[in-house]
């Protein structure tokens, strides 16, 4: 277990077919001799499909390894593809000042439909380091779109 847990955040099917190499195992024979389709097994192996605990189980126990090694590197993967969709939602938060946004809840902004607003106000109050993180999140070719597109009308005295 402590051996397949530097593969900790990989696909299993990568860890699976690396394993076979090592072994000199062809997939087709060893996806009939463990009773599943050989075109699930090559999904699995080539990243293109989860793995499934029983599947996992049979798996393990026909290779001799721990078992329940394959389905935690499952969970390993599906944690850090999540962790991924969750922060490219969001900027890096710890480093905005909240003070930025004082008249909305920093957590309810939508980044995406409100991109405009938060690049306009990020650049006109925010120090270098936010500069930073919202270039980073956005792209810069989008910031400078927004921050190129800003039509600003001249300050007027009105003479009445």
């Amino acid at each position: 277990m402590n051996n397949l847990l530097k593969y900790k955040g990989i696909h299993p099917g990568i860890v699976l077919k690396r394993e076979l190499k090592k072994r000199s195992i062809k997939q087709r024979p060893f996806a009939i001799a463990i009773g599943e389709h050989p075109q699930t097994l090559n999904a699995i192996t080539n990243g293109k499909r989860s793995l499934n605990t029983p599947l996992a189980l049979k798996i393990e126990k026909k290779l001799g390894l721990e078992e329940g090694a394959l389905a935690i590197l499952q969970t390993y993967y599906d944690i850090v593809r999540e962790k991924e969709k969750l922060q490219s939602k969001t900027p890096n938060l710890s480093l905005l000042k909240e003070s930025l946004f004082w008249d909305t809840n920093i957590n309810q902004i939508d980044w995406q439909k409100q991109r405009k607003a938060v690049i306009n106000r990020i650049f006109e109050r925010g120090n270098e380091t936010e500069k930073k993180e919202i270039i980073r999140f956005y792209g810069k070719q989008i910031v400078d779109n927004v921050l190129r597109s800003v039509v600003r009308k001249p300050y007027t005295v009105s003479t009445e």
